[in-house]
């Protein structure tokens, strides 16, 4: 029986429930990083433009952002230990929903100036 394209995102999603997987995550990428805090969000239903760079790096990244539009998530803020440019910090994000990693991204504190993909 051939698998569906919802197994095979299921096949592919990364696991995100635990601390241990989430920072599993981030250092099978080459980042070290400190969890910061938690809140709970909403992924907005309609991605406007200004989510156009952010959603677009999470489809290279092979995250399913697009399919969670509209639901709850968890977003997971880190510091970023192994890595400053120019002496800025760092932080890192997970966006968790359905115990799965829906969206990443590494970025500079101030704003975002400097924005990276975690893979």
């Amino acid at each position: 029986m051939p698998e569906s394209e919802e197994d095979k995102t299921l096949e592919k999603a990364v696991k995100a429930a635990s601390l241990s997987e989430r920072m599993e995550y981030f250092a099978s990428h080459g980042w070290e990083v400190e969890e910061l805090y938690s809140q709970q969000i909403e992924v907005p239903q309609k991605f406007d433009t200004a989510y156009d760079e952010y959603v677009q790096m999470q489809d290279k990244q092979g995250l399913p952002l697009r399919k969670y539009a509209g639901k709850a998530a968890t977003l997971y803020v880190y510091e970023v230990k192994n890595y400053s440019p120019d002496d800025k910090k760092m932080l890192a994000e997970l966006l968790v929903s359905d115990n799965i990693a829906i969206a990443s991204m590494v970025y500079s504190e101030d704003c975002g100036s400097l924005r990276l993909s975690v893979s």
